[in-house]
């Protein structure tokens, strides 16, 4: 029996137990991505890919599509003059695009059913991109991207994906945290001195801190995002539409996921100081998204404070690898975490305008041009 690929306008069309098969364990599963696609309200994420034999599916990856601007990984003086010299070149630096991946994830989910060989699934690999370039063609969108594919995924299938004449290039690498620890204290005796002796003089004024462990935000659903959007406006970094969320995303997903979300809620007093949003693995916790409310939160030093609270849920609940994403590199590695690499591969239609795309991926790396990046390797180095 031969293997089919398939396109699907919505996931929701996939028998999630099938879906899930290839993604054991994680929380990022079918219901996490039924409700982004819900939330975005048809736009950016949008569908999925998969690969079927017979009626099971063996393999499958969510897709999306926007316009990705050339200039989205510059920062600070380069961003602002792209900024200013956009309307002049605005139809040659905007790109339709279609994607495997998400938006709304720090990983290209590509899934496989677990029975399946290597050999079995570069094959079948190459058959889902085969696919999903031919219905790029379909819909007359030159430009394709494979998001964020993981260290783990990029040794297993790059020589699959550039034998098809897509080009690999460098995306913002992954925060993880390594816990190994029986307490608390032991994860502090793992820090530096000087680390060690900041975290404590912050937490003594945790006590002014009412911490709350939810799984919905009844109530406080407009609050929430507020408290987000205003974090992401402060961050100095621009990334466009690859780190705006839709308004009713929080709500959605944690009345999806369940008990895998998990909402903790920082109280000063009556005030809402900050919110952090975390996933629930048996073995990870995805430190999804923080808001603060600005200036109460970093008068009460809620990064320290939300950190150690992280910390301690995960070593409670027995996990053992805290992941806190792509933003803030210089403060997590100061806590003890390393970055794990992570990948974006691309291909054009056009021949020319690929060309230009793989000279240009020479020059320009988002894991150079991140600021929070650059610092924080200069002050590892």
């Amino acid at each position: 029996m031969a293997f089919e690929a398939r396109i699907f306008d919505r996931i929701e069309e996939i028998d999630p137990a099938g879906w899930d098969a290839c993604f054991p364990g994680e929380a990022e599963g079918h219901a996490y991505y039924r409700a982004c696609e819900r939330s975005s309200k048809g736009t950016m994420q949008k569908g999925a890919v998969a690969v079927f034999h017979g009626t099971r599916l063996v393999a499958a990856a969510p897709t999306f599509k926007n316009v990705f601007r050339l200039d989205t990984p510059f920062q600070g003086q380069l961003r602002r003059l792209t900024e200013r010299l956009r309307p002049l070149v605005k139809g040659i630096i905007d790109l339709p695009i279609v994607g495997l991946g998400s938006p709304y994830s720090e990983r290209c989910h590509l899934g496989f059913a677990q029975d399946l060989d290597l050999n079995s699934r570069k094959a079948i690999l190459a058959l889902l991109l085969s696919h999903f370039e031919e219905h790029a063609g379909r819909q007359g969108t030159p430009l394709l991207a494979l998001k964020d594919l993981c260290a783990r995924d990029q040794a297993a299938f790059d020589q699959t994906i550039r034998a098809v004449g897509w080009t690999r290039a460098s995306s913002l690498p992954i925060a993880l945290l390594d816990l190994p620890f029986p307490d608390l204290e032991a994860y502090l005796g793992s820090l530096s001195a000087a680390t060690r002796k900041d975290i404590r003089r912050k937490l003594r004024t945790a006590g002014a801190i009412r911490v709350e462990w939810r799984s919905d935000l009844a109530g406080l659903e407009k609050e929430v995002a507020s408290l987000y959007e205003s974090t992401r406006q402060r961050s100095g970094l621009d990334y466009g539409d690859f780190e705006t969320i839709p308004d009713d995303y929080f709500p959605a997903v944690t009345g999806a996921l369940g008990k895998q979300a998990r909402i903790a809620l920082y109280w000063v007093g009556a005030e809402l100081c900050a919110f952090n949003l975390v996933f629930v693995e048996k073995e990870r916790m995805i430190d999804k998204f923080l808001g603060v409310s600005y200036p109460l939160g970093p008068e009460h030093n809620i990064y320290a404070i939300s950190w150690i609270e992280n910390v301690r849920k995960c070593l409670d609940l027995g996990i053992r690898l805290l992941q806190t994403g792509q933003t803030a590199y210089g403060l997590k590695l100061r806590y003890g975490s390393r970055l794990e690499p992570s990948y974006v591969y691309f291909k054009h239609r056009s021949t020319l305008r690929y060309a230009i795309l793989k000279a240009m991926n020479r020059l320009i790396r988002a894991d150079r041009l991140d600021p929070d990046l650059r610092a924080a390797r200069a002050f590892t180095s």
